[in-house]
């Protein structure tokens, strides 16, 4: 199964970062000549490099270029963050609209995070979260496909935590990663904000109870519609 494109120059990037070719703080060369370095359309190229930012592997400084993320402070969350739930407890209603929805041959991020072989497909889908009928997120999930392939795609996407732990499976905890940017043309369509407008950006690998990685989630959260409660 053959990564898309996109994909693939998304791990280029990434084995430069990791070989030290990029350092922390250093700027990588411009769209276009990444473009023209691996071949392809300027669209191809930003959508890689999108993936990255949402990662937290690069970050965007408007005016100035695209950099190797710095490490940030981070603060420990508690409790595993699941949306629906979250959305019913403060008395809306939660639905979303699959944007896609697909088979694929994991990403080297989605590899590390998961703990997968190169071989082991994954189930990798893209939605927007309402509440009440609001979008609230833009998310890309990215689960085991063997985990998943005896469920339809409908109770995948309507509550994945649910059916799981109907089916017997125990969810166990998560790490999550908040951080703070501006939104892309592309999210600012999909939540309907304006471009450049604050979003939190969540990063969380979910595990069952035996500590098995089983999903991979970037969520990108309307600043003024939503809020994180950190418990200590």
């Amino acid at each position: 199964m053959a990564s898309p494109i996109y994909i693939q120059i998304h791990n280029d990037i990434k084995r430069s970062i990791e070989s030290g070719k990029w350092q922390i703080g250093d700027r990588i060369p411009s769209e276009r000549e990444l473009a023209v370095n691996f071949g392809v359309s300027r669209m191809t190229l930003r959508q890689a490099v999108q993936t990255l930012v949402d990662e937290g592997i690069l970050e965007r400084h408007v005016g100035s270029g695209t950099y190797v993320a710095r490490q940030k402070v981070q603060e420990k969350m508690s409790g595993v963050t699941s949306f629906t739930e979250l959305t019913k407890a403060q008395g809306k209603v939660p639905s979303s609209k699959t944007i896609s929805y697909h088979i694929a041959t994991p990403s080297l991020s989605e590899m590390e995070k998961l703990k997968l072989g190169e071989r082991e497909p994954v189930l990798r889908m893209e939605r927007i979260r309402y509440a009440d009928q609001t979008p609230i997120c833009f998310e890309v999930a990215t689960v085991p496909q063997a985990l998943v392939k005896e469920y339809s795609k409908e109770q995948v996407t309507s509550s994945l935590y649910r059916v799981l732990e109907e089916s017997g499976y125990a969810i166990g905890h998560a790490e999550q990663t908040v951080s703070a940017m501006l939104a892309s043309e592309k999210i600012a369509d999909y939540l309907e904000i304006r471009r450049g407008d604050a979003i939190l950006r969540l990063r969380q690998i979910t595990n069952l109870s035996n500590g098995q990685p089983f999903e991979y989630v970037r969520t990108q959260y309307v600043g003024e519609r939503f809020e994180f409660y950190l418990e200590k």
